[in-house]
């Protein structure tokens, strides 16, 4: 019998749903805008085995280069 993850068993607290218990400051990794919990419009990306949030703005102006997979520190 298989039986659904509890929200012990999921990394972040969050329940099966996919939705976190507590909502979180989230910072972009290159301005360092603040925000609660991540926007919709934001872009995350795991470098390394960390995630990173970018801000809409930041993202836009570094298109190219996350499209590219290039390494954050070259832009």
């Amino acid at each position: 019998m298989t039986s659904v993850p509890s929200s012990n068993d999921l990394p972040g607290g969050g329940d099966a749903s996919g939705s976190s218990t507590e909502p979180h400051t989230v910072v972009c990794a290159h301005c360092g805008t603040q925000a609660e919990g991540p926007p919709l419009t934001w872009t995350c990306s795991v470098e390394n085995g960390t995630r990173h949030y970018l801000c809409d703005t930041c993202a836009r102006q570094n298109l190219r280069a996350i499209e590219g997979r290039l390494d954050s520190a070259w832009w």
